[in-house]
């Protein structure tokens, strides 16, 4: 049952891909919208989810917080290294960013969604009910995944083809994660640490570099609504699953 209800999730992020590329002439539009889906994904979906999974204490602060703010600094500390390659390619001009940065996030994308497969392995496993619950945040998030995926890649300067094979690996990385859940079980303990680790990364990548390149060019109102819409979007995903 869980990889059936995976192939919606496989569906859904081919959509969101599909979407990205066909609204190219409203690139600051898309950039706006895929700001604040990831702003919506990290806050409303990631970072509680990590909290409640990863439920114990580093030195007096929740570990899934601490791997949060772990990978927003290594997010950034892989820009800076990567800035001088940057430079030597055109300086501050957007349109030379490194596309090793792009790959890197779509995979990190890739990984999300092997665990949200796993989510709803898991989650079938507890019962039908909330494998129900869970199936409906994955398939209707994996549509941003799709979007994000895309637009991340094609953002750093990355050939069309690999924006699409990277949007074909995050489509079929749910349906590995559920198949997984028949042959092993990830602790709860690991998932929520490695959802508050992803979540940092998420979030350094829409505040630094999604959003500002989509008002670069373009600081007009409705950029912004589409963030605001993003997000909004995801608030009503998480509410109608029930958390």
């Amino acid at each position: 049952m869980a990889v059936f209800v995976a192939l919606g999730a496989f569906l859904m992020t081919l959509a969101g891909g599909w979407t990205a590329q066909r609204v190219t002439d409203r690139r600051h539009l898309v950039l706006g919208l895929a700001g604040g889906l990831m702003l919506g994904v990290v806050g409303l979906d990631l970072l509680p989810e990590a909290l409640h999974a990863a439920d114990h204490d580093i030195f007096g602060v929740p570990a899934a917080l601490v791997l949060f703010v772990a990978g927003f600094l290594l997010a950034h500390l892989v820009e800076r290294l990567l800035a001088p390659r940057q430079a030597a390619h055109g300086g501050g001009d957007h349109s030379h960013r490194s596309p090793e940065v792009g790959l890197t996030a779509a995979a990190a994308m890739v990984g999300h969604s092997v665990m949200d497969g796993v989510a709803i392995g898991a989650a079938f496993q507890v019962g039908g009910g909330m494998g129900a619950s869970v199936a409906l945040a994955v398939i209707a998030h994996d549509f941003a995944d799709g979007f994000n995926t895309f637009t991340i890649t094609s953002l750093y300067g990355n050939a069309r083809r690999r924006a699409i094979g990277m949007l074909v690996a995050d489509a079929c990385a749910p349906l590995l994660g559920a198949l997984s859940t028949v042959f092993f079980h990830i602790p709860e303990t690991l998932l929520g640490g490695y959802l508050g680790l992803f979540g940092g990364v998420l979030l350094y990548l829409a505040a630094a570099e999604i959003l500002p390149e989509a008002h670069h060019e373009h600081p007009s109102r409705s950029t912004l609504l589409c963030t605001i819409a993003g997000a909004a979007f995801i608030w009503l995903v998480v509410g109608i699953s029930g958390g």
